[in-house]
């Protein structure tokens, strides 16, 4: 896809934009003033308070596409702040907020669209983000395999519940599954407790991830990077295996590099 000035990246914080914007320059970078993104430089802020006024100028700037990327916390809302056509959107947004995060994805998509913009992922800008079926390194054991397996379907379980998207297995017994703190959190949790394991046969683990079942994949792919490696080597697992063309490697090269160094393997399993 080709990538111009009349695409929007909503831009979050991490790694994600930084690399979206190295593969589009001339994207337009949108902030959320309250939900602060990494990238340097000028952006066009909004706020959420203002939303419609917000579309409104993305339409006057002759944007067409708009792209979601980053880890985008929820910012504090200032009821003083909102203008009458922002503030009738409130209820349908708080609906969608109630029902957890695929909805309230959902409902903002579903804004972005009557605007009459098209909402690509941020894949469609780099494909080279989502590993194709293989083990990118090491050597996942038949111990390994079973595992990832059984992540595969607890974390399927999850999403179902729009609960997480990864899970860690060890000999197949549930270590940990991924709730709202997230990976990183899920990950140092194991590691606290890898005590627990030094008992079970040099019982290790794996650490799995998939995006939920029915996921829109336009935004919210989960994402594997340098330091989620270095949280599983500390975590005492043998490897992390992710579903194929449903998982993004940030900075492939760096994340792989990084697993070779630790001993893990990197799987990208069938889905």
């Amino acid at each position: 896809m080709s990538i111009g000035a009349d695409t929007a990246l909503i831009a979050g914080s991490g790694l994600l934009p930084a690399l979206l914007k190295g593969a589009a320059p001339d994207l337009l970078i949108c902030e959320m003033i309250g939900a602060p993104c990494d990238l340097e430089g000028d952006h066009l802020r909004f706020r959420i308070e203002r939303l419609v006024p917000f579309l409104d100028e993305l339409t006057d700037r002759g944007i067409k596409r708009v792209v979601f990327a980053g880890a985008m916390q929820r910012p504090a809302i200032d009821p003083e702040q909102f203008d009458p056509r922002s503030a009738q959107l409130v209820p349908r947004l708080a609906m969608a907020m109630q029902a957890g995060d695929d909805a309230t994805l959902r409902a903002v998509i579903e804004l972005f669209e009557e605007w009459e913009f098209e909402v690509i992922g941020a894949h469609e800008i780099a494909p080279d983000l989502l590993p194709a079926e293989g083990v990118l390194c090491g050597t996942p054991s038949a111990v390994d395999e079973h595992d990832a397996q059984r992540g595969a379907e607890i974390v399927s379980a999850l999403g179902a519940s729009d609960i997480g998207q990864g899970a860690v297995v060890a000999r197949g017994l549930c270590v940990a599954v991924e709730t709202l703190p997230g990976t990183d959190a899920m990950l140092e949790f194991v590691r606290y407790h890898k005590g627990l394991r030094a008992d079970l046969k040099g019982l290790k683990g794996v650490f799995y991830k998939a995006p939920k079942p029915g996921q829109d994949r336009r935004v919210d792919l989960p994402a594997i990077g340098v330091q989620t490696v270095a949280n599983a080597a500390a975590a005492g697992l043998s490897g992390i295996a992710f579903e194929a063309g449903g998982v993004m490697l940030l900075d492939r090269a760096a994340v792989v590099e990084a697993a070779e160094a630790a001993g893990l393997f990197l799987w990208a399993c069938a889905p």
